[in-house]
């Protein structure tokens, strides 16, 4: 790496200076070396590593099967294939919940195995502590909240959480409890956008929207949903490009062109 790509690396505090500075930042999922390369070519200043890949890459129903040693693979390859944007990688199911002494030693083999630059955890005030214990000692968090896939087997299913009053205050003392607790950033997925504003607007920390609306500090997709690579994108990720119909008809037209004799 050269000096001129350390010295304009992205950093949690270019994160922090450009919500400070009413400057958007750009999220973005990515799973392997080439799609970092995309992404950071792309100006994208954060790459989230997300378990995610558990259902677009590895055909899981659902996150929770994500191992560790899943998500230090990804992460590699992403860090092997970008420089500047900040990268981040997602605690899976099970390597966190137990204890802080369980996510720090997570945590650590990631970060030193991997050498991304920081962790993310699901959850608000049961997990502060977690949050709190890690940041202490030296290891960058984005706490995540609202919808959080991790647990949709006790939420049933991927539904818009905070839609009542006390749902809606509970998340907004999610977030102030984890930005207390030392978080860098938090992820706010899938709740109403005025909640995501106030809260935005109440906490010092970035907020980083997923169907939050417009007023977050940051917007995070995934990378399947953005390019139209999803069979079923959900309601709050526009697809950008088509790339799946024309992934596949470009292998088609391949197909027939082999079959006709038609290649050299």
């Amino acid at each position: 790496m050269t000096t001129s790509m350390i010295k304009h690396r992205v950093t949690a505090s270019t994160l922090l200076a450009n919500k400070q500075h009413g400057k958007k930042t750009i999220w973005l999922t990515a799973y392997d070396a080439h799609s970092a390369a995309l992404a950071e070519a792309a100006g994208v200043d954060v790459i989230l590593v997300g378990d995610s890949l558990g259902m677009v890459s590895l055909g899981f129903d659902s996150t929770i099967p994500v191992t560790l040693e899943h998500m230090i693979h990804h992460t590699s390859a992403v860090m092997r294939g970008c420089c500047k944007p900040w990268v981040v990688c997602d605690l899976p199911f099970g390597s966190y919940q137990q204890s802080p002494e369980q996510a720090f030693a997570a945590a650590a083999k990631i970060l030193q195995q991997t050498a991304c630059d920081a962790v993310k955890i699901e959850g608000g005030a049961h997990m502060a502590p977690t949050i709190h214990f890690l940041s202490e000692r030296g290891i960058a968090v984005v706490a995540h909240i609202g919808l959080m896939p991790q647990s949709m087997k006790k939420i049933g299913g991927f539904k818009k959480q905070g839609t009542s009053p006390e749902a809606a205050q509970a998340i907004l003392h999610d977030a102030q409890l984890v930005s207390d607790a030392g978080a860098v950033a938090v992820v706010l997925e899938c709740i109403p956008h005025d909640l995501a504003e106030e809260i935005t607007q109440n906490i010092a920390i970035p907020t980083v929207g997923i169907g939050a609306g417009k007023h977050c500090d940051a917007q995070v997709l995934v990378w399947h949903d953005l390019l139209g690579l999803s069979e079923n994108s959900p309601p709050f990720a526009p697809a950008y490009a088509h790339l799946r119909n024309t992934i596949t008809q470009a292998i088609q037209q391949w197909g027939d062109d082999v079959r006709a004799g038609k290649l050299l």
